[in-house]
């Protein structure tokens, strides 16, 4: 962990940034129950614990005042006609926005409220994607064979509420349909 200023660069590929503290994974293991299409599901997980994302954070203490920050890659793929993504949250603070810059590829952010507001807003390189408090948000990589890499940050007293989205899901999917992403109503979300 820095304890003066520091800087770093962005990658510009699927690379990790220049300075990084703490590489996550997310196996296709770890979203039991997020996808649609559980056969597939099962069936894809029967041949091979695909790695989904990764994230790369910068650690910092988890207090007011400090910003958690890092970069994510969401790797091309399909589980079913759903497109990879990542598991989605809620922050434990729920007041907490979280902004989000796309570097490489294509993808979509998928957010809602405990009130029952949603927005799908589409990610592209440049853009900068600000998530409001009070919205879950997940990141779906709508590429057929790019990354999606993006920069994230966040308070550092923000935490993470995953179990919510395990628990229910979204209201909406991402799913691949006349070779376009679609985005469609999730007929297993559960209201919490």
């Amino acid at each position: 962990m820095q304890n003066q200023p520091f800087t770093f660069q962005l990658p510009k590929d699927a690379n990790p940034p220049s300075v990084w503290d703490n590489h996550i994974t997310r196996r296709l293991s770890s979203m039991k129950g997020q996808y649609l299409d559980q056969a597939a599901y099962e069936a894809m997980l029967a041949q091979d614990d695909t790695l989904l994302y990764e994230v790369y954070e910068i650690q910092r203490p988890h207090v007011v005042g400090e910003f958690l920050q890092g970069v994510s890659i969401v790797h091309p793929g399909k589980v079913g006609d759903e497109y990879f993504m990542t598991k989605g949250h809620y922050h434990e603070v729920l007041e907490t926005g979280e902004v989000y810059y796309c570097l490489k590829g294509q993808g979509m952010m998928v957010m809602e409220t405990p009130e029952g507001d949603w927005c799908v807003q589409e990610f592209r390189p440049g853009e900068v994607l600000y998530v409001l408090p009070r919205w879950a948000h997940r990141s779906v990589n709508t590429s057929r064979d790019e990354d999606l890499v993006f920069f994230f940050a966040y308070p550092g007293n923000a935490g993470h509420n995953y179990g919510t989205i395990e628990r229910q899901g979204f209201r909406k999917l991402v799913i691949e349909q006349n070779g376009q992403p679609a985005i469609v109503d999730n007929p297993r979300w559960k209201q919490g």
